[in-house]
């Protein structure tokens, strides 16, 4: 935020500065203000980039002006969010570790185990699109 703020770049020093104040919002909500875990961190991350997502894909066409800003906060977000599996990756992983699970076909508790293993480090509708192809 600093090197943002020499530069005078004032679209990233306001991105930089949503990040930390989500961040801090969300540590004061959970009731851990001094002790900010990576993880808790990793988690607003992820969920201001698919709101920042959103806002990318619903804006119109029209409004070249809020879609360059939209882009340009996604971009900011999107350096510092944990980098997700793709879905070949994610792919491997399931058949690799829940090749038991995949065996039985019950979609509920494949689920339930994946996404409990692999939260904040996928995006729950790949690894969705993913299950249902494997339990066909």
């Amino acid at each position: 935020m600093v090197a943002a703020m020499k530069a005078r770049d004032k679209v990233r020093k306001e991105g930089i500065s949503a990040m930390i104040s989500a961040v801090k919002k969300a540590a004061i909500d959970k009731g851990v203000r001094d002790n900010i875990t990576d993880d808790l961190v990793d988690e607003v991350l992820i969920k201001e980039l698919k709101t920042a997502k959103e806002q990318v894909d619903t804006c119109p066409a029209s409004r070249t002006d809020l879609l360059e800003e939209y882009q340009a906060r996604f971009d900011i977000i999107k350096e510092y969010a944990p980098a997700m599996m793709g879905e070949n990756e994610v792919k491997e992983y399931i058949e690799k570790n829940f090749s038991d699970l995949v065996a039985s076909k019950n979609k509920g508790s494949i689920m339930k185990a994946v996404m409990a293993d692999l939260k904040g480090k996928a995006d729950g509708k790949i690894i969705n699109q993913i299950v249902t192809e494997l339990c066909k």
